[in-house]
């Protein structure tokens, strides 16, 4: 489920979890596009199965998504994913979690040419702390999408006050050699909760 940001953005919504506000319109449907951007100001086209960061587009006004809308014409979808821009730092929270507990967390930063946070577009990654709060929305997030093993990336929405949770990733990625000599150190403790989770998995299939 989590390979699709609208049905997980649904999910997590109507189970309480804040998301970004979010729409999904008909391509053929430009009007709407344009009293979405009307409203939210600025937005976010997202490609329901993309990952990091890779097709992710920010809309500053109703001239760029006029700019945006031929090209994405030219592409075989039938809707177009647009989330509400939220006014955030440049910097997020990864939270690792497996099977229903805490395993990590860091964070990652925009570079100073971008405002995505995935490495893959140039983000940086950090250490950061989680406090209690963030702690109990990843693995409030993971359980609502039915994932033993996820990747929650949070934000700090500082017009409203409060976390949100962006995207739920199925596959996060373990920490690299250089990450882990920075101080991440949790890819043993993955490895152990992962390995513990098979095996009670394939046990309780027996």
């Amino acid at each position: 489920m989590t390979e699709d940001k609208f049905h997980t953005s649904l999910v997590l919504r109507n189970n309480g979890i804040k998301t970004a506000d979010y729409k999904l319109c008909h391509r053929d449907d430009g009007h709407e596009l344009k009293k979405i951007i009307k409203k939210w100001d600025r937005m976010v086209y997202k490609p329901t199965d993309g990952w990091g960061g890779l097709g992710l587009t920010k809309i500053e006004n109703e001239e760029t998504l006029n700019m945006l809308m031929p090209f994405l014409n030219q592409m075989d979808l039938r809707y177009f994913y647009v989330e509400k821009f939220i006014d955030y730092d440049n910097t997020d929270f990864r939270i690792d979690i497996v099977d229903g507990k805490f395993i990590g967390c860091y964070g990652r930063k925009a570079s100073a040419t971008d405002w995505r946070t995935n490495v893959t577009s140039g983000g940086s990654v950090f250490m950061r702390e989680a406090n209690d709060e963030i702690v109990d929305i990843a693995i409030k997030a993971a359980n609502t999408c039915g994932v033993d093993i996820a990747g929650v990336d949070i934000i700090y929405d500082r017009k409203k006050e409060e976390y949100v949770v962006l995207e739920v990733n199925g596959i996060p990625a373990f920490a690299t050699p250089d990450q882990e000599k920075m101080g991440l150190d949790f890819n043993d403790r993955k490895i152990d909760m992962i390995v513990d989770l098979i095996d009670r998995k394939t046990k309780k299939d027996k």
